[in-house]
């Protein structure tokens, strides 16, 4: 099952993709902590309001997590690209409620950085209250997954060595369209995430390539801080980054960034200058 958050007449929804419409779920303005697992597995569908897809804004898939938590380092060709140490722990970092922006909005691009870059990446969507879960059980806190673009402002990311100036820009990290449920997606191993950059593709990787699994990071995280539904993992990008070619390859006004994870969704967002 697919469900998203989204607005219709400036009404927020939470609705069930179904083909062409999203059906609302009764009561309910969108998804994040009041939308478990549980409910998501038989949601409490108002089918008389269905609209029309083509009707609905997108916006973040979960606009308000409790927490963004996001995974750096989290494959070996981005970790040699970086000239980097390969860590027997994952890299660790935070974003707010507010750095999150819908799968096909606009991105600004701030007047204070000259190296704005991209991250394809997979998005975890925990979908119940798990603390010090074992490796073997964490899977059960995943309600499901979606597409994430951990856009990095790379000159001010590198102005000390906590990333959180880089990677906390207010409405720069897109997120969904949707969510697509853990027993739809299926082993996510087998999914392949592409980045394009005005059609080039620019990364290209499957997840089983990911260094530390998603049952390895929800155990991981949740020894220290207890994940609650609607909390959001970003799992890491792999190599390709626009930072690390020579030349670089940083975004610009106008440019488009398409990511695509097979199975789960895609982003497309422009960037624009930020006045």
């Amino acid at each position: 099952m697919r469900f998203a958050s989204v607005t219709h007449d400036e009404q927020p929804l939470a609705v069930k993709i179904d083909d062409d419409r999203a059906i609302p779920l009764r009561g309910i303005t969108e998804l994040g902590r009041d939308t478990p697992a549980s409910l998501l597995r038989e949601p409490p569908l108002d089918a008389d309001a269905a609209v029309r897809l083509s009707e609905v804004r997108w916006r973040p898939v979960i606009p308000r997590p409790g927490k963004v938590i996001c995974i750096g380092l989290n494959y070996l060709a981005h970790i040699a690209e970086t000239h980097r140490e390969e860590s027997e722990y994952p890299v660790l970092f935070t974003k707010f409620a507010s750095s999150l922006t819908g799968a096909y909005d606009d991105i600004p691009r701030p007047p204070e950085s000259g190296a704005v870059d991209y991250e394809g990446e997979l998005l975890v969507v925990i979908g119940e209250r798990g603390r010090r879960v074992r490796r073997e059980q964490a899977l059960q806190c995943v309600a499901g997954y979606a597409v994430a673009n951990d856009i990095t402002m790379r000159d001010y990311q590198y102005k000390t060595h906590q990333w959180l100036q880089g990677k906390a820009w207010d409405a720069a990290t897109p997120i969904g369209p949707w969510l697509v449920s853990a027993d739809e997606v299926g082993d996510v191993s087998k999914l392949t995430l592409r980045t394009k950059l005005n059609d080039q593709v620019v990364q290209e990787a499957s997840m089983e390539l990911m260094i530390f699994d998603i049952a390895t990071l929800v155990a991981t995280i949740s020894e220290f801080t207890a994940l609650e539904p609607g909390d959001l993992i970003l799992t890491g990008t792999p190599s390709g980054v626009g930072f690390r070619r020579n030349p670089q390859l940083l975004l610009g006004d106008g440019d488009v960034v398409v990511v695509e994870v097979e199975g789960v969704g895609r982003l497309e967002n422009r960037i624009v200058d930020e006045r």
